[in-house]
């Protein structure tokens, strides 16, 4: 065990690693693409509703196999759609200079992850634009081809099902997407933050004020205000009062609450973010980070660094470093799993987690996009490196005690 500057621990179970959720599809567009489990009560829901309702209503004489694949084709074409919406996002936004991390899919629809707020409110408003057109333009592409098939189709409004029995699978599914994007397109144009619609709201507020943070608090405001409406819409609706547009019962209210819920989170989770990046913004992370630390060589028995190292202090991970260099964590999670019975045979360099698959920051990174990292990541401490070398280390609690006690605090 040694203490130095260049020596930081990290923390945490998995110190400086990510946590894995769900399925990553790869890459599109250059963006990385994944699926988070809960996108899958969406796939299911949306399946059960066409198979166990929408389908057999439309398609009387079709047997039950024919019924399920379509509904499971029109799910996952569903869910393509919204990747589709977030990728316009992706690729307008890094023309325009805001880089997007990656993609992904959860249970309320897609969220592009950008690397920071957009510089420029053009930026802001190019961006937050393009998915809602893309989504318009998806559905009418989608209806121009169902014509262009099937040809004009007799409707009666009072059922229109009658006219659909008609036609095909094909034909069947496009109809349905058509209008569930162009749905989605306006859904999303609604003027409260963090919709796009409300991302076009700020956009505007900021090139009228030239105040960013101004603008994320009235569109917060607006997306908090919108979220009331859709819970309490929602509990209307598990009253059993008759909505336009939504109807009546307990799963589509419970579903509309939820959604308002996760919207009105969201957007006060957005306003609490541009106060930080306010705050935190221009301030380095060398400020913030600490530099009294101890490491570990990576040759040390494992039994050792138990003794020495977690039983003597109150740290939960070191940084492995050998010539000054670093080369990994280990944590008090590997030692755990690796087993009592191994501890005096194997060494550090065996069950640390090297270097090659550590989230670090360098010292030109703000302590906001640390702090984002952190939060990104699921981990409480990040080493600060420079050439390979750990100059520090940089924990949450070192970030929020600068944002109480630092230069321009309240305190």
């Amino acid at each position: 065990m040694r203490s130095g500057r260049n020596d930081a621990p990290s923390g945490g179970s998995e110190p400086g690693l990510g946590r894995a959720n769900g399925i990553r599809l790869g890459r599109i567009a250059g963006v990385e693409v994944s699926l988070d489990w809960s996108l899958l009560i969406v796939f299911t829901l949306i399946a059960m509703a066409l198979s166990g309702g929408v389908l057999p209503h439309w398609h009387p004489d079709w047997g039950q196999g024919k019924v399920l694949v379509t509904a499971i084709a029109a799910a996952a074409l569903f869910l393509g759609s919204v990747l589709l919406h977030e990728l316009a996002h992706a690729v307008v936004g890094r023309r325009l200079g805001v880089e997007i991390r990656r993609i992904t899919l959860f249970v309320f629809g897609g969220m592009a992850h950008m690397e920071g707020e957009p510089k420029t409110w053009q930026a802001e408003l190019g961006m937050a634009i393009a998915g809602p057109l893309a989504s318009l333009a998806l559905g009418t592409l989608f209806l121009l081809m169902a014509g262009a098939i099937a040809g004009p189709i007799d409707l009666d409004p009072e059922d229109p099902g009658k006219g659909l029995a008609q036609v095909g699978p094909v034909v069947t599914l496009l109809l349905w997407l058509g209008p569930v994007n162009i749905i989605l397109g306006l859904f999303n144009l609604v003027p409260g933050f963090p919709l796009d619609g409300g991302r076009v709201l700020r956009a505007v507020i900021w090139g009228l004020t030239g105040d960013l943070t101004r603008a994320t608090l009235m569109a917060a405001a607006a997306g908090q205000t919108f979220a009331w409406v859709l819970i309490a819409t929602g509990f209307a609706m598990i009253l059993g009062v008759s909505v336009p547009l939504f109807g009546s019962g307990p799963i589509g209210g419970l579903w509309l609450a939820l959604i308002g819920w996760f919207l009105g989170n969201a957007a006060r989770q957005s306003y609490r973010t541009r106060l930080i990046e306010d705050r935190l913004g221009t301030v380095p992370v060398t400020r913030v980070m600490h530099r009294d630390y101890q490491s570990v060589d990576p040759d040390t028995l494992v039994q050792d660094l138990v003794d020495n190292g977690f039983l003597a202090f109150s740290q939960r991970a070191y940084l492995v470093v050998s010539d000054g260099k670093l080369r990994g964590v280990v944590s008090l999670e590997d030692v755990r799993v690796l087993g009592r019975d191994h501890w005096s045979s194997r060494r550090v360099a065996d069950v640390m987690t090297p270097i090659e698959r550590l989230h670090t920051v360098v010292p030109s990174d703000s302590a906001s996009a640390a702090l984002a990292l952190l939060a990104e990541k699921g981990v409480n401490q990040l080493p600060v490196v420079e050439h390979g070398r750990a100059l520090g280390l940089v924990t949450r609690e070192d970030i929020l005690k600068w944002m109480v006690l630092g230069p321009g605090s309240a305190a």
